[in-house]
């Protein structure tokens, strides 16, 4: 049936009322362990070379994970505006693809990021103890208790706010950190006018039970209504398509390395057999390459969106 002129805008209000009452991050601890304290080595295996666990960019030409990784990496640096000398923070930093990559190219900035993750804060570090980087720190902590409110010329976010539910609160945060004329870059997934949460209210809900929990999927437009002090300065889209060859990238190279894999798992240990774990994270790729796929990458897809402090 066609659908009622204004259904979209009244379930977007909705949504927004109902993200009002809600904490900045619903349920960290579990959704941390679902993805971030599963070991490095995991990650070192199904990942690319940057270790970047966000959507890659397959500009034409373009045929390798790790080149996807790189054009990523550059167009986010890129979109934020980034220039040497800056004071950055990056809020849910993951493996450090993104802290490392600036680290390298802006040695004269200041990198903070910010994780709740111990394993992934002693991923970095080592890292940049390797290749001789002195200008990051690394601050494990919740997200509901960020840092004391600073001054910095930019804060950068990827797919982090997914995992996040109270924006307009966040984006205040944010706006305090921020100098005036510091800018926001948040790039996140998103459905092209439906915002939905993941919930685990029942054996159906396999996204939000093992990977998802507490998690949201944005509408395209979700930030656009929570600005709050900061003002939209620019919006880039990319396809759901290269979300969904970089899912079927980690999921050839899960596949190709699945002996490794199993190794790792059985060593981390858990609740579940390793093969059932295993066997999860291959389905969780399968049905993320599907979802950002469908309908040629036109339903869901990333968004980039640059916001500034006036």
């Amino acid at each position: 049936m066609p659908q009622e002129p204004g259904a979209a805008q009244a379930r977007t209000e909705a949504f927004l009322s109902w993200m009002r009452e809600q904490p900045i991050a619903a349920v960290p601890q579990r959704a941390n362990a679902q993805h971030y304290e599963v070991p490095a080595a995991f990650f070192r295996e199904v990942l690319g070379p940057h270790l970047k666990y966000s959507c890659g960019y397959w500009a034409p030409g373009i045929e390798s994970l790790a080149a996807s990784e790189q054009e990523a990496l550059r167009l986010t640096c890129d979109h934020a505006r980034l220039v040497d000398g800056q004071r950055i923070l990056e809020l849910g930093c993951g493996w450090g693809s993104l802290t490392l990559w600036m680290a390298e190219r802006f040695r004269a900035s200041h990198i903070t990021a910010v994780s709740n993750s111990a394993s992934q804060r002693e991923h970095i570090e080592a890292v940049a103890r390797e290749r001789g980087l002195d200008n990051l720190e690394v601050i494990t902590t919740d997200v509901n208790d960020l840092l004391d409110p600073g001054r910095f010329d930019r804060v950068v976010s990827v797919e982090m706010f997914e995992h996040l539910r109270n924006y307009e609160r966040l984006l205040q945060r944010i706006a305090g950190w921020l100098r005036p004329g510091g800018r926001l870059l948040v790039h996140l997934f998103c459905h092209r006018d439906v915002p939905y949460a993941y919930e685990d209210e029942g054996d159906d809900d396999w996204m939000a039970r093992h990977f998802f929990s507490g998690g949201i999927m944005p509408s395209d437009d979700l930030l656009l209504r929570c600005q709050g002090e900061l003002r939209v300065e620019a919006k880039w889209r990319w396809s759901g398509t290269h979300y969904e060859r970089t899912a079927n990238a980690w999921l050839r190279r899960l596949d190709a390395r699945r002996e490794a894999v199993l190794a790792i798992l059985r060593e981390a240990g858990g609740p579940d057999p390793a093969e059932l774990g295993l066997q999860r994270w291959r389905i969780f790729f399968m049905a993320c390459a599907e979802l950002f796929g469908y309908d040629g990458g036109g339903q869901w897809w990333v968004s980039h969106t640059l916001m500034t402090r006036p």
